[in-house]
């Protein structure tokens, strides 16, 4: 079953964007609960490139579909799960990256889209948080996808995030989206 080819974000409104989200269906992982099989001896790197046996994975529709079976677990491990297996998967950082970002409206009426490396559509919002976390290597921004699942916020869509922010007026560098305020300046 062939997949559908990834929309251009730039060609879509916000609201076509949302619908795309919303008629996106993925597995019940949550639901799923076989018992434990071993390991997928495979990797997500932190650049959002999946490996198996240490190889790339060249197919896209490949790591699309891993991506939709795709599951955190409650002590922060990664599996890729179906109704009769769970395997384990080693993510580097987060199993996605953000690589495009779509913006309409401006201060609280903002609403800003991302493309993540495995094709999905994520608005961020109250359900989808944008957070920037300190670590040694400086700020690194991610995006709540799904189920504690995240996605780090690529470089230069970032860059795009913090152009916006010091365009707008307010007490702290952030964007508004959906409502809600996302402080990117990385303070708690």
């Amino acid at each position: 079953m062939p997949m559908e080819p990834l929309p251009d974000l730039s060609t879509l409104s916000l609201a076509d964007i949302a619908r795309l989200a919303a008629e996106k269906r993925l597995p019940p992982v949550e639901k799923w609960n076989p018992d434990h099989c071993g390991d997928s001896e495979m990797r997500i790197a932190r650049d959002g490139t999946w490996y198996h046996q240490g190889s790339p994975i060249g197919r896209e529709t490949m790591v699309r579909l891993f991506s939709t079976i795709l599951r955190r677990e409650p002590d922060g491990s990664h599996v890729l799960v179906t109704p009769v297996e769970k395997l384990d998967i080693e993510v580097e950082d987060a199993p996605f990256v953000a690589v495009e970002l779509k913006s309409e409206g401006e201060g609280r009426t903002r609403s800003l889209a991302f493309r993540l490396n495995s094709g999905d559509i994520v608005t961020a919002g109250p359900d989808h948080g944008l957070t920037v976390r300190e670590t040694p290597d400086g700020p690194h921004p991610y995006l709540h996808v799904r189920g504690g699942l995240e996605a780090l916020v690529g470089r230069s869509v970032y860059y795009e995030l913090m152009n916006l922010a010091m365009g707008e007026e307010g007490e702290r560098v952030g964007l508004w989206s959906e409502g809600a305020f996302f402080p990117l300046d990385g303070a708690a």
